[in-house]
């Protein structure tokens, strides 16, 4: 897994951190996916990013919600693992810190996967989960 700098994205640009221990983590795989959807969206990687977030809804109560933006909000939290961005908004990182974002492909699925050590039961969807 690659090792991610934070940064609070607030007016002026602090400087990047470390990450915490109870960041937000994405592996290899997950990350050259990534890479490869982000120039297909015409984001730009310096500017944008994916965005990772949760919703309420969802068998299990919350619902993981992924997509790509083209620059953080105000109040995100910004993860730099390299030349990729990840933006957790402050609602989302209270269930998202210390998850790591995976990507898997087997013969059923393909598709990234949130290994959340905070869900305290997932639905078989496994885009669903409780707090």
């Amino acid at each position: 897994m690659t090792t991610a700098t934070e940064t609070e994205n607030v007016l002026p640009q602090l400087p990047k951190t470390a990450a915490p221990a109870k960041g937000v983590g994405v592996t290899d795989k997950a990350l050259a996916r990534i890479r490869t959807a982000i120039v297909k969206e015409g984001i730009s990687p310096e500017q944008g990013g994916l965005r990772l977030g949760v919703q309420g809804g969802g068998c299990s109560g919350l619902s993981y919600n992924i997509r790509f933006d083209t620059q953080p909000r105000e109040r995100d939290r910004v993860f730099t693992f390299g030349d990729v961005r990840v933006f957790v908004d402050p609602k989302s990182f209270i269930y998202l810190h210390g998850m790591t974002l995976d990507y898997q492909e087997t013969l059923m699925q393909q598709g990234f996967v949130f290994v959340n050590p905070n869900a305290a039961k997932s639905c078989g969807c496994g885009t669903s989960f409780s707090g």
